[in-house]
């Protein structure tokens, strides 16, 4: 483990060792929590914006898309218990 020094403003380590408290954790936990949350939040949004990369990009090479309103139409179905055929890719209008 490596040591990090973060200067905080009095009023946010005010906050965050009132938050700790009522959490029953110390302020290095509470803030060490905060840190990994924030981290694997920065690595989901990152792996999304490279999985609809990719996404979009194979719909650029094909040519090839859902329409929203199929979509909408299938999802809603499949909300409501039914067992909608899946809408077909097909070209984009251009």
């Amino acid at each position: 483990m490596s040591t990090t020094t973060i200067r905080l403003p009095e009023d946010l380590k005010a906050r965050i060792t009132a938050a700790a408290k009522r959490a029953g954790k110390t302020p290095h936990g509470l803030i060490l929590e905060a840190i990994a949350e924030k981290a694997e939040e920065e690595e989901r949004r990152s792996a999304f914006h490279e999985l609809a990369e990719q996404r979009y990009a194979g719909i650029v090479a094909s040519g090839k898309a859902i329409p929203w309103s199929e979509m909408r139409a299938y999802i809603e179905d499949r909300i409501a218990g039914k067992k909608p055929r899946r809408p077909a890719a097909r070209k984009l209008a251009r």
